[in-house]
């Protein structure tokens, strides 16, 4: 049987009618409703929203949980079953969901309050470079206080976070072929989000984590971790330490996996994967009609 990894995307992902299609499902309907009673505010208006409400990170994270986790419930009834999981970022709650760690409920509460507390975040800055000199990038952000890696996707791909001086600083020293500033409020998997994350810690140590039932490979440490405590542990480092996405690519075909399946919208993780480990066979499934077939 070919081993296989369900890989889930996270903010950046979201599009405007995800999910839309799922309402027709009667289980799906079921989670649409109990999300709206968690959140206050429909997924499904949201995800509609002619105003892109979906863009700002207090939607977009809690509405891509609940679509990510229904696609992947929907693709278990039909008896289908990874040998691994990993979720970039806010998609690494999903991979924790579905490896058993958690319930729905209890992923969505630990996920709204997350969006909320990054998205109150203010003073930061976050960038992404594709086409440059790592080497230099590497040596410029050693020099430079307050930036960090903030996510590294792929060789040619990464994010940078920090204070919009120490950012703009090293973006001007640093040549690449991109550059593009993201929309959002503070600066993201970097040390600045040390006091978001130290409320969070309040919260992810009410909720009970139980062992994983699939290995997961976390964003801070990309080897696959099944113990309930080394993997809240991991959880909670996510806030301010870096999406190791790049070592969480190569780590796969160690781990023996041949067929890599990205459950959400777009098709951004497996493009990376793509670079990285052409050999493997790559799915998306964003759609019932991509569970069809």
């Amino acid at each position: 049987m070919t081993k296989t990894a369900w890989v889930f995307p996270g903010q950046g992902s979201q599009a405007i009618g995800m999910g839309v299609d799922l309402a027709t499902e009667a289980k799906a309907k079921v989670k649409f409703e109990q999300a709206k009673e968690i959140l206050g505010w429909d997924v499904l208006k949201i995800c509609q929203s002619q105003e892109d409400k979906l863009s700002h990170t207090i939607y977009t994270q809690p509405s891509l949980y609940v679509v990510e986790t229904i696609l992947a419930d929907l693709i278990r009834e039909r008896g289908n079953r990874p040998n691994l999981v990993a979720g970039h970022s806010l998609g690494e709650y999903v991979a924790l969901y579905v490896a058993g760690v958690f319930d729905f409920e209890s992923g969505l509460n630990l996920v709204k309050r997350r969006a909320e507390l990054m998205d109150s975040a203010a003073g930061g800055m976050m960038a992404a470079l594709i086409g440059f000199n790592r080497e230099q990038l590497d040596a410029e952000i050693q020099q430079t206080d307050d930036v960090v890696l903030a996510n590294d996707n792929s060789p040619t791909q990464v994010v940078i976070s920090g204070t919009p001086t120490a950012v703009e600083e090293v973006l001007g020293k640093v040549k690449a072929k991109r550059i593009v500033k993201l929309n959002v409020s503070g600066a993201f998997h970097s040390p600045l989000m040390a006091p978001a994350a130290a409320e969070f810690q309040e919260i992810l140590a009410s909720v009970s984590f139980r062992d994983a039932e699939i290995p997961v490979l976390s964003n801070v440490e990309p080897l696959p971790a099944t113990d309930a405590s080394i993997l809240k542990d991991r959880l909670q480092q996510q806030m301010t330490g870096n999406v190791r996405w790049r070592e969480i690519s190569l780590q796969l075909p160690e781990e023996g996996i041949e067929k890599v399946v990205e459950i959400g919208p777009g098709k951004v993780l497996t493009g990376l994967i793509k670079r990285i480990c052409p050999k493997l066979v790559l799915e998306n499934i964003s759609s019932l009609a991509d569970i069809a077939t």
